[in-house]
């Protein structure tokens, strides 16, 4: 059943956007065909609806059933647009996520700020002038409007996912990210050794995980043991070897450096020389 639902989905939804986009474009559409298109789609609601409370009465977590209803990286892509939205609203009530007390936030997004800004402008600048050019077409202007603002918001959503989702230690555990599609736990224990390193270039590499901040990592991370790492799509690899980016690597190092070695002291002082 589910897998006729998703081929359903599969036509059904695609001839929406087709029909949506004639619409749009001034074509004329006959009647039937719209309310045959309307129905399809109520009826596949419907039928979703259906088979995820039978799947919830059966025991499985809200999660487990939209994955059986929906493929993963569409669910995924869906949680990603959403958690942009949420950041911008954290942003701007400084609220980063996932901290607390008893937790040490090390922020990543200060050298990537520029960039980030410059583009958001160019994108201002092109719904101005998108806007301009279509002005003598009501209905085009309207949807290009809608999804040049929306595009404003998904590229400064993207800086703001960075500034309140920093790298956080804590709890026995150092959780890396980046914006709002990478989040790794990383148990300490798990962790061989970690060190400075300012590196600009990094090729592809088995059981390697670059968190490039404006193209560059500046901690390196080796590990004992791999971790799982969640692509945005859904991809899970295990990585031994993670690189990212902090505002203030050393300050990151050091930290993870005492928590690795919780009864470390200072260093003794040199012993007199003999007379």
């Amino acid at each position: 059943m589910r897998r006729v639902l998703r081929g359903v989905a599969y036509a059904v939804l695609p001839a929406e956007v087709v029909l949506a986009v004639l619409l749009v474009a001034g074509v004329r559409i006959p009647g039937a065909a719209l309310v045959a298109a309307e129905l399809a789609a109520l009826a596949l609601l419907g039928a979703e609806v259906l088979v995820f409370v039978r799947l919830r009465r059966r025991g499985l977590s809200r999660r487990e059933a939209v994955y059986e209803l929906v493929p993963e990286p569409v669910v995924r892509l869906i949680g990603h647009e959403l958690r942009l939205m949420v950041s911008l609203v954290r942003w701007v009530a400084r609220r980063p996520h996932g901290t607390g007390p008893g937790l040490r936030a090390f922020g990543h997004a200060r050298d990537q700020a520029a960039y980030m800004y410059g583009f958001a402008f160019v994108c201002v600048v092109e719904t101005a002038g998108m806007s301009y050019l279509l002005a003598s077409r009501p209905v085009v202007h309207a949807v290009v409007l809608v999804l040049d603002v929306y595009t404003v918001l998904f590229v400064v959503g993207l800086h703001a996912a960075s500034v309140t989702r920093p790298h956080v230690l804590g709890g026995g555990v150092l959780r890396v990210r980046q914006g709002g599609h990478v989040d790794v736990s990383i148990p300490l224990e798990r962790i061989a050794a970690v060190r400075h390193e300012l590196l600009f270039s990094h090729e592809k590499e088995d059981g390697v995980l670059n968190l490039a901040v404006a193209s560059q990592t500046s901690v390196t991370i080796e590990l004992a043991e791999p971790v799982t790492a969640v692509r945005l799509l859904g991809k899970r690899h295990d990585v031994r070897t993670v690189r990212c980016h902090a505002d203030d690597a050393r300050a990151l190092v050091a930290a993870l450096g005492r928590a690795l070695t919780p009864g470390r002291t200072a260093p003794s002082p040199a012993p007199d020389r003999l007379a």
